[in-house]
Parts: C-alpha cells; sequence; structure tokens
C-alpha cells in the first residue's frame, strides 16, 4: 500500500469541501446582492419617479444603469464555444433577474 494514499485521499476531501464551499458562497452573496439592490439601491434611485416624464433618453440611461449592477451581480459567463469570459448580454440579464425592468416599474407608479 501506498504512504501517501491517506494524505492523497485527505487532499481529494479538501479539494472537494472547498469547491462546495465556494460554489455556494457566491449562490448566497449573488442572492444578497439581488436583496440589496431590490430593497436598497432601487428604492433610492426611484425615489419621486410618480412625478417623472421620462424621455427616450432617460429611459436609456436607467436601462443603462440596472444593467450594469446586474452584471455586477450575475458576474461574467464562460462562452461554451470559445471557452473565454464574457460578459452576459442583456437578454441573459433579463432572463436571470426575473422581476421587471426599472422602466416598466417606473411607469407603473
Amino acid at each position: 500500500m501506498d504512504s501517501n494514499a491517506p494524505r492523497l485521499y485527505l487532499y481529494y476531501i479538501y479539494i472537494y469541501i472547498y469547491i462546495y464551499i465556494y460554489i455556494h458562497i457566491q449562490f448566497v452573496i449573488q442572492n444578497l446582492k439581488i436583496k440589496i439592490y431590490r430593497n436598497i439601491i432601487l428604492p433610492v434611485v426611484l425615489y419621486g419617479c410618480e412625478t417623472w416624464s421620462l424621455t427616450l433618453r432617460e429611459e436609456r440611461r436607467l436601462r443603462v444603469f440596472e444593467n450594469r449592477v446586474l452584471r455586477r451581480v450575475f458576474w461574467p459567463k464562460r462562452d461554451e464555444v470559445t471557452g473565454e469570459w464574457r460578459k452576459l448580454h442583456n437578454e441573459e440579464l433579463s432572463d436571470l433577474y426575473s422581476l421587471p425592468n426599472i422602466v416598466r416599474v417606473v411607469k407603473s407608479r
């Protein structure tokens, strides 16, 4: 029997635990970031939006702001074809963030 076998076995256990914790911490952090955005940042940005008359330029700025925040929350994605990291597209962001976008929220108030 190899004398390094118990060490190697422990090494594999440590790697498994590290990867498991890393994946779940990222998921928890992502959920926490979404809650922070929804409950703290969004109300501050939308304060007084009932009196706004939005132009197309302001709607675009609000969408850009929301997409920037969501890109920070959901992190980049690895492309399956090339294997390189890339930013998430707007459609992917809207699929991941299931709530209505910021412009719809403003218009509904």
